[in-house]
């Protein structure tokens, strides 16, 4: 027998003692591991609050946080708890800890998979809209275009959602019934024959749960097939879309038959009837398209136009209404003629402000006289209009080119060595140059309205205050303001001016901890390291404009081209247009877009303002009727303001985007024929008009041009956005698409319609008669040559009375240095062609009846040199000058190939010559 048990509590205390500090250590290291990995993302987080501190729309964060993943989560609660409770009655109850955690994974990644957040919280913002009940309404079904934006998608993600868990449900459940026999299938010799009903899969009825999931899925499909009629309005039949004759007469009343027979196949697999449901639902799905089809050739094909013409009528209307072609759209009836006059007094607003510098001319001069030094870069040059005044005469609108002049640091050769240069003192741009459309110096450069720096100014009265750009096209980031470093500013002589920020831009970075979160986001321990940040200090991110927008509102398809505008306290601010897409709308035609994909509805709801110096961001809504602007306004209701409250002197710089307007006349090329019969048989196309930027260049479509003209049944030139029309694989002109962009009448859109029977010449056609004229064809070819390059400005076409002005400007530009300088400028007129030094010149010739046209300038220049001048009074006779331009149309004609034409012509000659 033992002895009595001695138990030393000195050694318990001994050997407990060293378990308390091993526990603590491991915990510490542990919790040290865990801050190491999520340090980053803690970091992140922190100067990504800070940034939407700075914006003021912290709110706007939490509410785009919360809308990205709630939608997922509940779904996905949803999921796992049918998938448990088929587990759970399967298995009856046993090894329920590792399958929760599988069924979990199993739950997320269907949610995952199936369900798109955006399209949940767009239709619940809808839903709490204040949608116009006037709004459109499609023909067959009666619904608004807000059910097939918003309610559609979200049905339709539901549906597909619940039919994926219904399967999976009786996937578990099977497994959870069978799981020891599928694990004992392992260890039966190869070649034994597996028999399905020790599998159960014979008894699957039996079972509630099964019979449940399969009711639960018919019926989902069922719903799948109710919602498959709505499809039918997008369906593209080639010649149109959206629901046909055998669509609505064939499709839709076999559709109900195929939800009822879903219906039917439920109820016979609730009373465990398998064989008949089936044959029920292979019913449902195969006989509707074997009918449609069948009627379709054997009786709609032969008659096709007649049977189908009221259908054709709805995608043309409804076509043109989701791109933005029906109620601001006016048709006019242009009645212009190929030969008239123009009265220069009466038209001198229009004629003053024709813009004779392509902007693409426009900027490569710039770059090259305005730079001023090689860090300095003009990102892009834009058409804008603003009241100037001359002499202190009253204001008036003129057109003119701005470009921002912005720092690319990239460009200073110790960036990569310094790191204090690009993040503290080469922080911004500077100011801006500016010029008058139209206006020219003897050298043949752009006469400045603005320039150099500091900034020295013309006439016009224009003024900026804040010319530094902090936030624009060309930067880099993070910069850092209000430091122990003074920023430079901008060069003067040998020397350099510097500047202290004083606006509200950026955010605090001065408190270590901010530093600390700064260098982990940025992957940059010298923030964290210099000395240069004092209690002042603050970090700018995201000073692109287009990143900043797309940070803010990323929902939003943004343009492009931001341009800069000078408001009327002298601050720069950059506009944006904003748009709303979808490729939901029925009857449209659907287009693809290099820029926003495939969409067949396009708005222009929003323009947003970005200040240049302390980035601050206004959203404006301008299409408040836009059903889409107006769910995500509900959405985030402090984000967006109204139209009303944009400042008076931003206003009347917004503009009809070009984005836009490339689409609506792309379309418009096509479905400005409102007769279903010549739509079908595509008799009156249209083509965007040709042009070149050379002689030997070749054809392409011409751009939009921004200009300020007048329409021809208003004497108040206004700003404009044009684009000419010939008909299909022909040069004449047919037409001309006007986007307004003043005032209330921004985003009126004017058709000029020509008639048919007046030839009027195509910008291909002027260039031609350019091109073949002896003079002109003479210089061009000389300048070509090895040293030089001519560089054709863009044909602007401008309707004037009733007739149009054709205005081409000449530039010449040495090949070594891309400095274009006008050389010359062609302007058109009917048959008459003027071609001079200068653009008043070429007015004088083109606007006097009197004058010679271009094809007799040479020799009348020839004959003031070597003889006399002709006798004061004498004047070249106009039906010589009529009869010259006839016979160069009528040459024109016979080379084309044109011979009814040239008859007509002929025969007008004839007349003259009575």
């Amino acid at each position: 027998m033992s002895g009595p048990i001695i138990i030393d509590y000195d050694d318990i205390r001994q050997n407990r003692s060293p378990q308390g500090p091993r526990l603590g250590l491991g915990l510490l290291i542990g919790l040290g591991l865990l801050l190491l990995l999520t340090a980053r993302w803690i970091a992140s987080y922190t100067i990504e609050y800070a940034w939407w501190q700075e914006m003021g729309q912290v709110s706007t964060w939490f509410e785009m946080i919360s809308y990205g993943f709630v939608p997922r989560v509940v779904a996905g609660v949803i999921v796992f708890l049918a998938l448990w409770t088929a587990y759970y009655v399967g298995a009856k109850p046993g090894g329920l800890g590792l399958a929760t955690l599988a069924l979990m994974g199993v739950s997320a990644l269907l949610s995952l998979m199936f369900i798109d957040s955006w399209t949940a919280v767009r239709f619940f913002g809808a839903r709490a809209a204040a949608i116009d009940p006037q709004a459109w309404r499609d023909p067959v079904f009666n619904q608004r275009l807000p059910f097939y934006l918003f309610e559609l998608p979200f049905y339709e993600m539901v549906l597909r959602l619940m039919l994926v868990a219904s399967m999976a449900t009786l996937v578990v459940y099977w497994v959870a019934s069978h799981l020891r026999k599928l694990l004992d299938l392992r260890n039966l010799p190869p070649g034994t024959p597996i028999n399905l009903g020790d599998l159960g899969l014979t008894r699957l009825l039996d079972s509630l749960l099964v019979r449940g999931a399969g009711v639960i899925f018919l019926l989902s499909l069922a719903g799948s097939f109710y919602l498959d009629r709505f499809s039918l309005l997008t369906t593209d039949h080639g010649f149109m879309v959206g629901v046909d004759y055998v669509a609505e007469t064939i499709s839709l009343p076999l559709n109900w038959g195929a939800i009822g027979a879903c219906v039917m196949a439920a109820a016979l697999i609730a009373m465990g009837s398998f064989r008949p449901a089936l044959l029920a639902v292979a019913a449902a799905v195969l006989v509707p398209g074997a009918v449609a089809k069948a009627v379709n050739w054997a009786y709609v094909r032969p008659n096709e136009i007649s049977i189908q013409r009221p259908y054709i009528e709805r995608h043309i209307a409804t076509t043109r209404a989701a791109y933005g072609l029906d109620k601001r759209l006016r048709e006019v009836d242009f009645g212009a003629k190929i030969s008239g006059q123009i009265d220069a007094t009466k038209h001198k607003p229009l004629l003053d402000n024709v813009r004779l510098w392509d902007w693409r001319a426009f900027h490569d001069t710039i770059t090259q006289i305005q730079a001023l030094r090689p860090y300095y870069v003009f990102p892009d040059s834009d058409v804008d209009r603003y009241k100037l005044s001359e002499g202190g005469g009253p204001s008036q609108i003129r057109q003119v080119l701005l470009t921002p002049r912005e720092l690319d640091v990239r460009q200073l050769p110790d960036v990569k060595s310094r790191w204090i240069n690009p993040h503290f003192i080469y922080t911004h741009g500077y100011g801006v140059v500016m010029a008058e459309a139209n206006r020219i110096t003897p050298d043949g450069l752009p006469e400045l309205l603005i320039k150099d720096a500091p900034l020295a100014y013309g006439t016009g009265g224009l003024k900026v205050t804040r010319p530094q750009i902090y936030y624009g096209e060309a930067v880099h980031e993070p910069v850092f303001v209000r430091t122990g470093q003074p920023e430079f500013d901008y060069p003067s002589g040998s020397d350099n001016v510097h500047t202290r920020y004083e606006g509200k831009g950026g955010f605090p970075v001065s408190s270590f901890p901010m530093r600390v979160a700064a260098a982990l986001a940025e992957g940059d321990w010298n923030i964290v390291l210099t000395s240069y940040l004092t209690p002042e200090s603050r970090m700018m991110i995201r000073r692109k404009v287009l990143d900043r927008l797309e940070n803010l509102a990323g929902f939003m398809k943004w343009d492009a081209d931001p341009y800069l505008v000078i408001a009327k306290d002298g601050r720069l601010v950059w506009m944006v247009d904003g748009f709303t897409t979808s490729a939901a709308h029925p009857y449209a035609r659907l287009v693809n877009t290099a820029q926003f994909g495939p969409l067949n509805y396009i708005r222009n709801s929003v323009k947003a303002t970005i200040d240049a110096y302390d980035g601050t961001v206004s959203l404006y809504i301008f299409d408040p009727a836009d059903p889409i602007v107006q769910a995500y306004a509900s959405l985030f209701p402090t984000l967006f303001k109204p139209a009303s409250e944009m400042p008076a002197d931003l206003r009347e710089h917004a503009r009809y985007p070009e984005t836009i307007f490339r689409i609506q006349a792309e379309l418009f090329r096509t479905f400005h024929m409102h007769d279903p019969e010549a739509f079908y048989n595509k008799e009156d196309l249209w083509d965007i008009a040709r042009t070149t930027s050379s002689q030997e260049g070749e054809a392409a479509p011409s751009t939009p041009t921004y200009l300020v003209a007048t329409l021809p049944d208003s004497d108040t030139p206004e700003f404009l956005l044009m684009i000419p029309f010939t008909p299909r694989n022909k040069d004449n002109l047919i037409g001309m698409m006007v986007a307004r962009c003043d005032g209330d009448k921004l985003g009126e859109i004017v058709i000029l319609q020509l008639s048919k029977q007046e030839l009027i010449f195509g910008p291909m056609q002027i260039k031609a008669r350019i091109n073949q004229d002896q003079t002109i064809s003479k210089d061009l070819t000389l300048w070509n040559q090895q040293g030089s390059k001519v560089i054709r400005g863009q044909m602007l076409v401008l309707p004037i009375d009733k007739t149009f002005l054709y205005v081409e400007p000449i530039y010449l530009q040495a090949s070594q240095a891309p400095m274009p300088q006008l050389k010359k400028v062609a302007l058109a007129l009917g048959n008459q062609l003027a071609y001079a030094d200068t653009y008043e010149q070429a007015l004088a010739q083109i606007s006097n009846s009197q004058l010679p046209t271009a094809a007799s300038k040479a020799t009348v220049e020839t004959s003031n040199v070597t003889g006399a001048p002709p006798p004061v009074g004498v004047q070249p006779d106009r039906r010589m000058d009529e009869l010259r331009g006839r016979m160069r149309r009528y040459r024109e004609l016979m080379s084309q190939g044109k011979f009814g034409e040239a008859g007509k012509e002929l025969e007008q000659i004839e007349a003259l010559l009575k």
